[in-house]
């Protein structure tokens, strides 16, 4: 298998060639994350984005409380990325940490802006891409909004499973709009049907 699979996985596009895919894969290098550790704070702007091969990581925002709040997990083969902040050169207001030990392929914004002005395919998968993030992130709004607290749990763990084995109850609490009690009944309700 080769070391670069999962760059190639998250890549893969009908118009890529290999010769595409080596450029591409030339570029990220390969990093170790320990669990607690940061990949962005609020105030940075960030200036790589990572492919998540192993482990898992969260995104939050302090709230004007100053409570947590999750925004996002990253499951390998997720794109770890805190888009606003790289594409607009922006300071951030979340945070981006590992919730277990890591492995992700790096790639810095120099070398994903070449690949974009350089390779037509990386530019159409880059569009598909944030087309798929844009969809991804209205329907977890509607879902906030529609759904009930059991049904986006029931969701999550249908979807992400991983994310319920390996990040504590107050991320996930807080990720579906709930308190820490309120997803424990959800749970003991669940387990008793």
């Amino acid at each position: 298998m080769s070391e670069f699979t999962t760059v190639r996985e998250i890549y893969k596009y009908p118009s890529l060639k290999a010769s595409d895919y080596d450029m591409i894969c030339s570029r990220h290098e390969k990093v170790r994350i320990a669990k607690g550790d940061f990949l962005l704070r609020e105030g940075q702007i960030e200036n790589e984005y990572f492919c998540l091969e192993e482990g898992l990581l969260r995104a939050y925002a302090n709230s004007f409380e100053g409570n947590e709040v999750t925004t996002a997990f990253f499951s390998p083969g997720d794109i770890v990325i805190e888009v606003s902040s790289l594409f607009l050169r922006s300071p951030t207001k979340e945070n981006i940490q590992a919730l277990t030990d890591c492995t992700c392929w790096k790639i810095s914004y120099c070398s994903f802006q070449e690949l974009f002005q350089n390779i037509n395919a990386f530019t159409e998968w880059g569009r598909t891409w944030m087309a798929g993030v844009l969809f991804s992130t209205k329907q977890r709004s509607l879902a906030m909004i529609t759904d009930s607290a059991t049904d986006r749990y029931l969701a999550l763990l249908r979807e992400k499973p991983e994310i319920l084995q390996y990040a504590p109850l107050k991320h996930v609490a807080s990720y579906l709009g709930i308190t820490d009690t309120s997803l424990s009944r959800i749970r003991k309700y669940i387990s008793c049907k």
